[in-house]
């Protein structure tokens, strides 16, 4: 059975004036910004620019204090976590937050929570994508190099059969040849048109080979965003540098 065979209406998520503040601490300050179906929109940055505020808030993780956040037809601006996951948001939070005692398959199988009866299945095409997680089903998570649980976290997300993916940094503390096999994976989850995707990345060239958009953070407010191919590339990078 397909990741994608649940039969999704062509959707955008929508991150309208968003602001987040941490007790006095603003993080986010009127951000806007959309990820439409079957693109990668990629969301650059610094570290303590925001990037990760901005993935906390749309999955809901923390509650904005001002702004909305939709998905297609659905409000997801108060939901709680949960009902955002049921809603179609699949995260891939930055560290992966796998289950280290868990085997790769019952980690795989906690994605089945939200999901209708028929559904609980972990689809082929995540053994297609990640050929690793076949190989190491009986695994402990814990087990794994830190390039496996990345696919492995990645692979949970796409039991859920999401509208949107979030990944937060999915290169990061990666070997080459794994950021090779997630593009292509990421590559291919965009092609099929089915699901937003929203890519936190500080890794420039990954981040550019992949994105359709792209939004920069700095100090919690936007001060970059276009299509990819039309933004100045040189003013991109001086934009993120440390």
């Amino acid at each position: 059975m397909s990741i994608l065979a649940a039969e999704i209406e062509t959707e955008t998520l929508s991150v309208e004036n968003v602001s987040l503040y941490y007790g006095a601490a603003q993080a986010l300050r009127a951000v806007s910004l959309q990820a439409p179906v079957g693109q990668v929109s990629a969301v650059m940055g610094r570290n303590g620019t925001g990037k990760t505020s901005l993935m906390r808030a749309i999955t809901g993780r923390a509650p904005i204090s001002s702004g909305r956040i939709l998905l297609g037809g659905s409000d997801l601006t108060r939901m709680a976590p949960y009902a955002r996951a049921r809603a179609g948001v699949a995260s891939c939070p930055q560290g992966r937050e796998i289950f280290p005692l868990l085997s790769v398959r019952e980690n795989l199988e906690t994605g089945f929570a939200g999901l209708p009866r028929g559904q609980r299945n972990v689809p082929d095409e995540v053994y297609d994508l990640f050929p690793v997680l076949h190989e190491m089903a009986h695994r402990r998570g814990g087990d794994l190099s830190g390039g496996q649980q990345q696919q492995l976290a990645i692979g949970r997300a796409l039991v859920t059969r999401p509208r949107l993916l979030v990944l937060d940094e999915p290169t990061e503390g990666i070997q080459p040849s794994v950021i090779k096999d997630i593009g292509r994976a990421i590559r291919y989850l965009r092609d099929q048109k089915r699901m937003a995707i929203l890519l936190v990345e500080q890794y420039v060239d990954f981040a550019l080979e992949l994105a359709d958009r792209v939004t920069v953070l700095d100090r919690g407010a936007v001060v970059m965003q276009g299509e990819a191919g039309n933004l100045d590339h040189d003013a991109l990078r001086r934009a993120i540098a440390v």
